[in-house]
């Protein structure tokens, strides 16, 4: 937020983005909210110009506060990286939807306060985005003094929620919790060996890659998956990696091309 003297008087203004890939709800929206006196806002039609938005912000030091995402927002059919989106050179992949986009920005956007917006009421994907970061949950044809409260309550950290979606979204929670408990039991059933063929399987590697970097054979890789399978109670690999996720599994690290090329110099 930024300080801005009117009429003698410092006010603190809220920076806010609002990203819709319906343009003509997008900037009707930002035109509503620029109307206040200590909202300084801004719109985008899709989720890789948000990421430039939030760049170039930041790197301005006039950072936004908050961000209005709708949930169903569309990823381009053809998928290009958002323009200087990744500070180190590596394009970030495009988000599939509002809700994954607040994720992404948990992490590239820590200080940002997440706002998703929503044609319908929804307790499962209400629940989804609260995991994935975003402190709030709103109806778009909600009153502008509601949408406002929102935005100054979540800047004071609260979480904002429809009272009819409460109930809802305290059930998807804690059933998501639940279901992440039970996959860690079923996690902790493996042995030792068993556990770095599952990492390995996070990290999408084949039979014959995961022998050699465990220097097993395939025959005995093949077997340690099956035992995998049948322990984690699961038909395939792809379910296999979805459940290890809950469970809070990651991926084994994987050598870089330059790291695996790269030789000591004496």
């Amino acid at each position: 937020m930024v300080r801005s003297p009117r009429q003698g008087v410092s006010v603190q203004r809220i920076r806010v983005l609002v990203v819709d890939d319906h343009r003509i709800f997008a900037e009707s929206l930002a035109a509503a909210l620029a109307a206040e006196q200590d909202v300084d806002v801004a719109a985008a039609g899709s989720a890789p110009a948000a990421l430039r938005n939030l760049d170039r912000a930041a790197t301005d030091g006039r950072r936004f506060d908050v961000l209005l995402a709708d949930a169903d927002l569309a990823a381009p059919l053809l998928a290009v990286p958002a323009q200087g989106a990744a500070r180190d050179g590596v394009p970030r992949p495009v988000p599939r939807d509002g809700i994954a986009l607040v994720s992404g920005l948990r992490t590239s956007h820590p200080y940002l306060r997440t706002v998703v917006l929503a044609d319908r009421d929804d307790p499962r994907r209400a629940a989804a985005a609260l995991q994935a970061g975003a402190s709030g949950w709103v109806a778009k044809d909600c009153s502008l003094s509601r949408l406002l409260a929102v935005i100054r309550g979540v800047l004071r950290d609260e979480t904002h929620l429809p009272p009819a979606l409460l109930t809802g979204v305290l059930r998807e929670l804690t059933a998501a919790r639940k279901h992440r408990s039970e996959s860690e039991r079923l996690v902790e059933s493996l042995t030792p060996r068993e556990r770095e063929v599952l990492r390995c399987m996070v990290a999408g590697l084949g039979r014959k890659a995961v022998a050699e970097r465990l220097f097993l054979s395939p025959h005995t890789v093949r077997t340690h998956m099956q035992n995998v399978l049948g322990k984690l109670g699961v038909h395939s690999t792809l379910a296999a990696v979805a459940l290890a996720r809950r469970a809070g599994v990651g991926p084994v690290e994987l050598e870089t091309p330059a790291a695996a090329q790269s030789v000591p110099v004496p």
